[in-house]
């Protein structure tokens, strides 16, 4: 006999999903599975579609990160178009992103994660939410509030759209920077700066309170993967690179190549595809991406005080890949800290009002790849497109289906830990939750399919009989 403890929905995540627990007649946990069910069908219904239309459309695919998907969009364009874009749009791109990634880790830490880590992961459910945050911690959660607020301004005075942006094209920009819009956002870049600082502060007063709490989360084996530019942390442009478990770098390419090195396989148990390291197969190829991997690959950040930062994390792996999963708090406060001083360098730029912002296009028939770092992890924008410009096949692979089969791994290693016995208490099923929080996920982002995925319908009558199904495999 087998019983079956399914936590139903998942709190505090974007989107919706599950997990299910499965218990011998012991009460020892047999196997877990962190599970997606909705799906949403980008891919395919983006065919038929001209390609320019691509960066509008594919915002909607994600309202928490949109930027990401606009601007992996546009560089899938403009490489589809084989254009290279002026400096200047190029850097208003960035900037762009640079607001999505203060707004998007602001969020993600005090609102979702913090709940846990201040009143405490086994505290009462129903204070364990922002609404107790800001209780008792109110400034806390007052200066969350306002450092979220600048990045979306961020967003919103370069990408025409605070939610869903609209000015990157392919082959740049759509409109300039004005200078009072430029003034306006270095207005707001010190105070940005110092309320990152603030983040780091009580991260690390959270870390030193549930010292034991990072072991306890269960440190995992896998693979990193990330952009870099000189070896640097990188969130725009760069080469990806892949460092191995000792962390050795295994390989270093150009995104454009990815699809000789990252294989997909599918799972008849959730929509999320399980994507890993073609070379070592799965699972031995299984990758983390994200805030987590970013440091463990990257050599140093090019900003002076999220370098210093980084300093502090190296330590933390004594020479090896920092594996402990909750420590992707940490690393998303040290990339919030280098995000506001970068888009304060951007700022400083004269260039960035520059009024020469797009290149001249003409149609073609091709493919194009486009790869940025969204606040989640490496995101891939691949589409292939016929000589009128029309979209024949489209491919993307977002950070939360990278980190799947790691989500999974995760989720089964603390389950064994925390859940024993007949009896399973909340605060435990909480922790399970949890590790699945220090990684993000952003469900409707990863509900996309290349090609075929399995699928049921059934028809179930009103005493609960099954009338009919049917299956696609």
């Amino acid at each position: 006999m087998v019983k079956r403890v399914t936590i139903d929905p998942l709190s505090r995540v974007m989107g919706h999903g599950k997990v299910t627990i499965y218990l011998n007649e012991a009460g020892e946990v047999v196997e877990s599975r962190f599970q997606v069910m909705e799906f949403q069908g980008f891919e395919k219904f983006c065919q038929g579609r001209m390609f320019w239309e691509m960066p509008v459309i594919t915002t909607r695919i994600c309202g928490i990160c949109p930027v990401s998907h606009h601007l992996a969009s546009a560089k899938a364009c403009d490489d589809l178009l084989k254009v290279k874009v002026p400096s200047a749009a190029a850097k208003l791109r960035e900037l762009m992103h640079m607001g999505q990634f203060i707004q998007s880790h602001a969020t993600h830490f005090f609102f979702l994660a913090a709940p846990d880590l201040f009143l405490g992961p086994t505290s009462d459910p129903e204070m364990r939410n922002i609404f107790g945050l800001l209780e008792s911690e109110p400034d806390v959660a007052r200066k969350a509030i306002h450092l979220r607020q600048i990045g979306q301004r961020i967003i919103e005075q370069v990408g025409g759209c605070a939610i869903h942006p609209v000015s990157a094209i392919p082959g740049g920009m759509s409109k300039p920077l004005s200078h009072e819009d430029r003034f306006l956002m270095r207005k707001g870049i010190d105070e940005a700066v110092e309320l990152a600082l603030f983040a780091l502060e009580k991260g690390r007063e959270m870390y030193q309170g549930y010292a034991d709490l990072a072991s306890g989360l269960t440190p995992i084996r896998t693979k990193y993967l990330g952009l870099v530019k000189d070896g640097n942390l990188e969130l725009y442009d760069g080469k990806l690179r892949l460092k191995g478990t000792e962390g050795e770098i295994l390989q270093e390419f150009d995104p454009q190549d990815y699809l000789d090195l990252i294989g997909e396989r599918v799972e008849e148990w959730s929509y999320v595809k399980f994507p890993y390291y073609r070379k070592d197969g799965y699972p031995q190829g299984v990758y983390r991406v994200g805030p987590l991997a970013r440091l463990n690959v990257a050599d140093g950040i090019a900003t002076p005080l999220a370098r210093k930062e980084l300093e502090g994390f190296k330590g933390l792996g004594q020479g090896r890949p920092v594996e402990e999963t909750l420590y992707y708090h940490y690393a998303r406060l040290i990339e919030m800290l280098y995000a506001a001083e970068r888009a304060g360098e951007l700022l400083d730029d004269d260039e960035i009002v520059s009024h020469e912002v797009r290149v001249r296009l003409d149609r073609a028939a091709g493919e194009g790849i486009g790869v940025v770092e969204a606040p989640r992890g490496t995101l891939i924008h691949h589409y292939w497109a016929d000589e009128v410009g029309r979209v024949e096949r489209v491919n993307i692979i977002v950070a939360t289906a990278q980190n799947n089969p790691a989500i999974n791994k995760s989720v089964n290693e603390v389950a064994k830990k925390y859940i024993g016995g007949h009896k399973v208490e909340e605060g435990a099923l909480n922790m399970v939750e949890m590790a699945i929080r220090c990684y993000d996920p952003c469900l409707s982002c990863a509900t996309h399919a290349l090609g075929q995925m399995p699928l049921t319908i059934t028809l179930v009558g009103p005493e609960g009989q099954e009338l009919s199904r049917l299956q696609r495999p």
